[in-house]
């Protein structure tokens, strides 16, 4: 099964508290999933990997063998799809760990790079995660 996966993750401050969200469908634009998570305290470029980790992990729950991966981090696509050098070492883990992954279970992959405003779903549930958790 074919899923699209329309996430992002975003830390208020840098390193602050972070929150990673998706929005999940099929190929058809059915809507399969949405979810947020908490993550603590973390950067901005690691609430990325870490959403791109969690929600491809959960894409395989759903017994996704392709998936499209769509997120507005231009800097997190082109390391996942090997066009950039990653510098730092806790990313270089995260890069790792999800290359292990889509290894490990045969997932046919599409890293997309998407503009923030065509990404309105994810950008919802971010209100809502941040919301929740101010309260």
């Amino acid at each position: 099964m074919k899923l699209k996966l329309y996430t992002d993750g975003w830390s208020r401050w840098n390193p602050g508290k972070s929150w990673i969200w998706v929005y999940i469908t099929d190929e058809n634009w059915l809507e399969i999933e949405k979810r947020y998570k908490y993550l603590w305290i973390k950067t901005n470029n690691e609430a990325e990997y870490l959403w791109a980790y969690f929600w491809i992990k959960r894409c395989i729950e759903l017994w996704s063998n392709e998936i499209e991966l769509y997120m507005d981090s231009d800097l997190v696509i082109k390391q996942l799809s090997w066009e950039r050098k990653i510098k730092k070492d806790e990313l270089k883990i995260l890069n790792s760990d999800i290359k292990n992954l889509i290894s490990e279970f045969n997932i046919k992959i599409h890293f997309n790079w998407i503009r923030r405003e065509k990404n309105k779903e994810a950008d919802r549930l971010s209100n809502v995660a941040m919301d929740s958790i101010n309260k």
